[in-house]
């Protein structure tokens, strides 16, 4: 079984071998038929396409599995981007491995990814957390818990909800934050915008159009009252490659700092994921 990335505008960005792929295989498994019959029309692709989705993912699986043991190949693919992440596929892929088929991924366009090239805010590394809870009691409880993460943070978001969204992530996370929305990546209006989460709501007033990704830069974690910046970056080094205790026993030693703040640091380290 193949995982097939699809363009996720542009119908240019897919990879030759993607279209070979697509071209040999018996099944394409498509999140949306009618979406992809438009990918596949383009390149003169005519394999057979059958439909697999969040609503019949559980019962499709088991014929797919199926349709494997005759030994048929089969792409899998969603609307848009990699399969399986953020879009239904995940089910089928356990399955398949689980069964002992072998599963090949056939990487391509990404939209999370585009977004935090873009972006300029990838050098600490990131959390992609996908989509955002509807809800916003629901969301902010989400938000709560990515507060103090000092990677940057990606999520996906569709229009209808990106206003209250942006809200959201002013109020939980601090209106001084960084953050650049990416929307209609790669298609003909596509808008590539940075601002301060403060002056977030008033740019989206106008931009409430096309699937987003937003990427939201990461938390400044809280300097430990006490320790000094030697104390703590040789705590850091230490902490990569030792137990949390003799990490704090030798930091200690190293620069004369007290064990309980050090050990005290090294927990919100850990909790924050700096390392």
């Amino acid at each position: 079984m193949y995982l097939v990335a699809t363009p996720i505008g542009n119908l240019r960005d897919i990879t030759l071998r993607a279209l070979d792929v697509l071209k040999d295989a018996d099944i394409i498994a498509a999140e949306d038929t009618r979406t992809t019959s438009i990918l596949l029309k383009h390149y003169g692709i005519s394999s057979k396409l059958v439909p697999l989705h969040q609503h019949n993912e559980r019962e499709k699986t088991e014929s797919m599995l199926a349709m494997l043991r005759e030994g048929k190949k089969i792409a899998l693919v969603s609307d848009a981007g990699t399969p399986a992440i953020s879009d239904p596929g995940a089910l089928l892929v356990t399955s398949a491995r689980d069964a002992g088929f072998e599963v090949v991924p056939i990487p391509g366009p990404n939209a999370a990814i585009a977004a935090l090239c873009a972006s300029g805010l990838s050098e600490k590394g990131f959390v992609f957390a996908a989509f955002l809870p509807a809800k916003s009691s629901e969301r902010r409880k989400v938000l709560s818990s990515l507060k103090d993460c000092t990677r940057t943070l990606v999520f996906y978001e569709a229009p209808h909800r990106i206003l209250d969204c942006a809200e959201d992530l002013a109020e939980i996370l601090g209106k001084d934050r960084r953050v650049v929305f990416c929307r209609e990546l790669t298609k003909l209006y596509e808008t590539i915008h940075s601002c301060t989460l403060e002056e977030a709501a008033s740019w989206l007033v106008s931009q409430q159009k096309g699937e987003f990704v937003v990427v939201v830069e990461g938390g400044v974690l809280e300097k430990q009252p006490g320790v000094s910046e030697e104390g703590r970056r040789a705590l850091a080094i230490l902490l990569d490659s030792l137990p949390l205790k003799e990490a704090v026993k030798l930091a200690s030693k190293i620069s004369g700092e007290k064990k309980n703040d050090l050990y005290d640091l090294a927990l919100k380290m850990r909790e924050q994921d700096v390392l």
